[in-house]
């Protein structure tokens, strides 16, 4: 891997910058007891970075939380980076290098310097988070905080309340 050289600077760089949907027919595949689509990006800069996000949903019986998104980085010299990742709650996501458990929780994943240079999986290190629960809400998420444009993204509404939830 030559992702050794990779500051926490670089890939905020990489997260931040105004990126732009490719691939606007990009549809939906079922395999191996999953359904995930994939999107090509780029940056709109003068970088050429390229990126790839893709939606991936378990559709197996009661798996409805097992769900993640991710954007990943393709590098110049062709091996591709994970930079953010959102997943559900469908498992006690471990922090190894900090040794915590964040508990079935839904929680962002993050490349950071220190868990590259750990030789560990780059976004190894999550958060738990509140900004979403469904696969939508975390796609919604991803493309608003990676600053991707093109994505028609639905927000979980937590504020929303539901009409009929009182039975008379």
């Amino acid at each position: 891997m030559a992702f050794e050289s990779l500051t926490d600077d670089k890939i905020a760089d990489l997260l931040n910058c105004k990126k732009r949907l490719k691939n606007p027919q990009s549809r939906s595949k079922n395999k191996e007891g999953h359904e995930q689509v994939n999107f090509k990006v780029i940056a709109l800069d003068n970088s050429g970075h390229e990126f790839e996000i893709y939606k991936r949903q378990n559709l197996r019986d009661e798996m409805e939380d097992d769900f993640s998104c991710g954007i990943s980085w393709l590098a110049p010299n062709g091996e591709t980076l994970t930079l953010k990742r959102y997943n559900g709650p469908n498992h006690n996501h471990p922090n190894h290098l900090e040794k915590i458990k964040l508990g079935y929780t839904c929680h962002i994943h993050i490349a950071t310097e220190k868990y590259i240079k750990a030789n560990r999986k780059a976004e190894g290190f999550a958060m738990a988070t509140d900004k979403y629960t469904t696969i939508e809400g975390a796609l919604h998420c991803l493309v608003t905080d990676c600053n991707v444009s093109g994505i028609s993204t639905t927000s979980d509404n937590k504020s929303q309340t539901k009409l009929f939830d009182n039975e008379f």
